[in-house]
């Protein structure tokens, strides 16, 4: 993977956006999902959009069935039926799916998504 710029933990009021939240995450990723579970990741992000659309505002792409699941299809060609986190987890071969996500999240990003 490229550098990337260093990025510091903060609170969560300077995260700015779900990626910010996401950069929260991968510094420090046992705390947020202990276990590396991705079923956990994505009932935060579940949280995160619950909380956007409360307040009037666009749900992010990390919707179970939304844009990063979509992303997921046409490029892999992987099924979404029960949404990204387990079809990552269940294409992630050797591959800790924690890190794959993370890695994805990076294409995903790099493609201007």
């Amino acid at each position: 993977m490229p550098d990337a710029p260093e990025r510091k933990t903060g609170p969560l009021e300077r995260c700015g956006d779900v990626y910010g939240l996401l950069d929260q995450i991968r510094l420090r990723p046992s705390v947020w999902v202990p276990g590396g579970s991705l079923h956990d990741l994505q009932n935060i992000l579940i949280g995160y959009d619950a909380a956007l659309v409360v307040n009037g505002l666009e749900r992010s792409a990390f919707w179970p069935t939304g844009p990063f699941a979509d992303w997921l299809h046409e490029r892999y060609g992987w099924s979404m039926s029960t949404g990204w986190a387990r079809a990552i987890e269940r294409e992630a071969g050797a591959e800790e799916p924690l890190r794959a996500f993370l890695r994805l999240l990076d294409e995903y990003r790099t493609e201007g998504r």
